[in-house]
């Protein structure tokens, strides 16, 4: 407290300056933890938001005032059981920190303002994880057929605005590949935004996979306190390594010839569509660019393990 507040000093604004000073002390000792810079920030919003709910700072919190809150985040607002969990996890921590006798600012709020900050999130009146999957009942994965239908829809884009003389195909096609990657691996949007064209190796035990038979994930999700979690997923698809050649080899339009469906692509069969294809311009010295642009864009394809 005495790091934020000087002692003696009268302050212009006492309340806010008082919330502001404990927010910013809460920001210090979450770094001291090590969490990650967006946990933190969207914590600290979180709190703002239920003191502008409350129209009350903490030292003036009650348990009423959040039940009020949490109630009108799952009717109105239609959180969902995850996103509300959420919400009593940063009041729930925020407040734990503010009554912290190590800390010190329940004697100063005592002494300013007549009165201290309590818990306002209790066993009974928050949720509590019990089940390791809260989807809701009516989200499954994809079906075959469906990601079939999906990967089809995502390289005829690729051939209709190739075809109407546009120059978003490359785009496109940079999309597809994104989708066919996430797929092939089970990856989640950020491990498939991260990854790079380094980050493909040989498999010694599948060597028919060639230079892709295992994808290094280097951003995987990480747990509090710690960095991105590492791991390594091997190749199954015997389209894939076909298809990620496909996507390096194309540093510039395609001028080939087409004898089947266009690029790269899980078929009924299993195989690549892209053997198809013979392109006309080589491989130049702009793929490695090239790759790396495709694959620092968002995935919003089926990035989930199906």
């Amino acid at each position: 407290m005495r790091l934020h507040l000087a002692d003696g000093v009268p302050l212009l604004r006492p309340e806010e300056q008082v919330f502001e000073a404990m927010l910013d002390g809460w920001r210090n000792q979450q770094l001291a933890r090590n969490l990650a810079l967006s946990t933190i920030n969207g914590r600290e919003r979180k709190v703002r938001a239920f003191a502008a709910h409350a129209d009350a700072f903490p030292w003036n919190w009650s348990s009423p005032l959040a039940d009020e809150w949490f109630g009108d985040l799952r009717a109105v607002c239609g959180c969902v059981r995850s996103t509300l969990r959420g919400y009593q996890e940063a009041v729930r921590l925020f407040c734990d920190y503010a009554t912290d006798p190590a800390y010190g600012w329940a004697g100063e709020c005592e002494r300013r303002f007549g009165t201290h900050p309590i818990q306002v999130c209790h066993e009974w009146n928050t949720a509590v994880h019990m089940q390791e999957c809260e989807a809701e009942a009516p989200k499954r994965a994809f079906t075959r057929d469906e990601l079939q239908a999906f990967f089809d829809h995502a390289d005829d884009e690729v051939s209709r605005v190739r075809g109407r003389g546009r120059q978003g195909w490359l785009p496109a096609f940079r999309d597809a590949m994104l989708f066919k990657t996430a797929y092939a691996y089970g990856l989640r949007r950020n491990e498939t935004r991260m990854l790079d064209t380094a980050d493909f190796g040989r498999n010694p035990e599948g060597p028919e996979f060639g230079e892709y038979g295992v994808c290094y994930v280097r951003h995987g999700k990480a747990k509090k306190g710690s960095p991105p979690k590492r791991r390594s997923v091997l190749t199954v698809f015997d389209w894939r390594p076909r298809s990620s050649t496909s996507g390096s080899a194309r540093s510039g339009p395609p001028c080939g010839t087409r004898t089947g469906p266009p690029y790269g692509r899980p078929n009924a069969a299993g195989a690549s569509a892209c053997d198809g294809w013979t392109p006309a311009s080589p491989p130049t010295a702009t793929t490695s660019a090239w790759m790396r642009s495709w694959t620092s864009t968002r995935c919003g394809g089926p990035t989930s393990r199906t």
